[in-house]
Order: structure tokens, then C-alpha cells, then sequence
């Protein structure tokens, strides 16, 4: 009668993360189409300060990217694990690079025998302290595109303030009225122009936070699901591996097994001592005849 051995356990296959990346693109679209929509407002804005919201544009670019990578990267890693059960997949899929620490203690089926609850869970832990790590930096960029829109507020209300300081200190006491309210009208254009770049800052700043907000949302549930559905394919192998241990047949194998090593073991112990038991006896033999010769060397010196 078969028994049942872990590769032979039906386990549930790692699902790909593709639907976290179609809403990524999808999200991106959508953003893409509003643009598209306030393209003239939203143009004006942009070069109320260009200089700073390129840099806001830029460190968004960085940031999708990055989100979209941390998604990409997943597929590798997933079609690794399901070629484990698959002896000709096993060959085509490529090493991966998230599970490297992994691959040498699930990637041999003899390996995977003797991963125990302990080993298992340390590889959960430290998987996850690598997920964990591989999002700080697109949250570091969220954040940082936040500082820059208050950035260019700040910016702007500095701008803003100078610009009013040096309109009344350039007024004119006792002029005429019309000629007055002309000369604060046409001052007016330079805190304007700086509250063009408080604004136009903030508005680039906290949209780019708010679209790299989702991306990351994005992709951490998709890690999430990863790591779920690897903590759960790595449990079932143990319960394999533990079914098949605690078969009969199988422990009675084992057993066999054990007692073959240690009589081979015995063997092997004998047969040194026997070695060494034949060198001590050559070793004594010299020993007695060294000491014969000293003897007779003693004795014609004596004569």
C-alpha cells in the first residue's frame, strides 16, 4: 500500500498578484483622465512654481515605480513556490530573490522533510521583516513629497509677506485716491504671485502623496496575501511531513532506516578499533625490541 509522502499532499498553489496590479493601472488611468480634464488649471499651477513642482512630479515618478515593483516583483517569487510541487516547473522557474534564505531549506525535497514549526516560523518572521523593509521607502517618498508642498507654502507665504511689507512701505501718503488704489493694484501682482506658489506647491504635494498613498495601499495587500498564502502552504507541508512521519509504515522505515546507519556506525567503530588495537601491538613490538638493542649497546660498552 502507498503512502502518502509531502510531495505527493495536495497543497494549494500561491495565487499571482496580478488583480493588485490591474488596479494600479486602472487608479493611474483614472488620475491620468482628471489631468487630462483640468489640464489648463492645472498647467497655470505648475508654473506658478516649476522649478519645485517638477521636483514634486519627479519624486512621484520615482515613487510609482518603486510601488509598481514592489507588485512585480511577487510573481517571481510565487511561480518559484508553486514549482516546488511541480518536478518539471521546478527547472524552469528562476531562483528567487525575496525567498532566497528559503530556497535552500524548501527548494530540496529531502530538505523539505525535516523542516520543522520552529524552522518554519523563523522563515515567516524574516520574510516578513523583508516585505516590511522593501515598503519604507516608497512611504519615504510619500512623506517626502507632504514636506514638499509645505515647502512651496511656506515658500510662498515668505513671498507673499515681503511682497506686502515692500508695497506699503513704497506708498505714497497724500496722494490722490485713483492714483493710490491704481499703484496698490498694480503692486498686488508680486503676493500674488507668491500665493500662486504656496498653493500650486501644496495642491502637486499632497495629490502625488495621495496617489502614492493608494499605490502602496496597493501593494501592501498584496504582499499581505503573499505572505498569508505562504504561511499557509508552509503549514500544510509540516502537516504533511508530520502525517507521513506518523504513518506506520513510514516510521517503521524510518526506524529500518536508523538501524542501518547505526549498525553501519557500529561496523565502522569496530574496524578502527581494530586498526588502532594492531598498531599499539606493532607500536609495543618496536617499543621491546628498541629496547633490547639499547640494552646490548650498554652492556659491549660496558665490556
Amino acid at each position: 500500500m502507498l503512502h502518502p509522502t509531502p510531495l505527493q499532499h495536495e497543497v494549494r498553489p500561491l495565487s499571482t498578484p496580478r488583480i493588485y496590479l490591474v488596479r494600479m493601472a486602472v487608479f493611474l488611468i483614472l488620475v491620468g483622465f482628471v489631468a487630462l480634464i483640468l489640464f489648463e488649471p492645472l498647467r497655470r499651477a505648475f508654473f506658478g512654481n516649476p522649478g519645485l513642482n517638477a521636483l514634486i512630479g519627479g519624486v512621484l515618478l520615482i515613487g510609482i515605480v518603486l510601488a509598481g515593483r514592489q507588485v512585480i516583483r511577487l510573481f517571481r517569487e510565487v511561480r518559484w513556490v508553486n514549482s516546488i510541487s511541480d518536478p518539471d516547473g521546478r527547472t524552469l522557474a528562476r531562483a528567487p530573490v525575496l525567498l532566497a534564505p528559503m530556497a535552500s531549506l524548501i527548494g530540496d525535497p529531502s530538505s523539505r522533510a525535516t523542516l520543522s514549526i520552529a524552522t518554519t516560523r523563523s522563515l515567516l518572521d524574516s520574510i516578513s521583516a523583508r516585505l516590511d523593509e522593501s515598503r519604507e521607502l516608497v512611504r519615504y517618498l510619500a512623506g517626502l513629497l507632504v514636506f514638499l508642498g509645505l515647502l512651496g507654502t511656506f515658500w510662498g507665504l515668505i513671498e507673499t509677506v515681503n511682497s506686502v511689507g515692500r508695497i506699503i512701505g513704497t506708498l505714497r501718503t497724500g496722494s490722490d485716491a485713483a492714483v493710490l488704489f491704481d499703484e496698490l493694484k498694480t503692486s498686488l501682482s508680486a503676493p500674488l504671485a507668491g500665493m500662486g506658489i504656496s498653493f500650486s506647491a501644496s495642491l502637486f504635494g499632497l495629490a502625488g502623496s495621495l496617489i502614492l498613498g493608494f499605490l502602496d495601499l496597493q501593494a501592501g495587500q498584496a504582499q499581505s496575501r503573499f505572505y498569508t498564502e505562504l504561511e499557509d502552504w508552509l503549514a500544510t507541508t509540516t502537516a504533511a511531513n508530520d502525517a507521513a512521519l506518523s504513518d506506520p509504515a513510514v516510521a517503521a522505515q524510518a526506524l529500518a532506516n536508523l538501524a542501518e546507519g547505526i549498525d553501519g556506525l557500529v561496523q565502522n567503530m569496530r574496524s578502527e578499533q581494530k586498526l588502532l588495537r594492531e598498531w599499539m601491538e606493532a607500536q609495543a613490538a618496536r617499543d621491546r625490541d628498541l629496547r633490547a638493542a639499547l640494552e646490548r649497546f650498554a652492556r659491549e660498552r660496558t665490556v
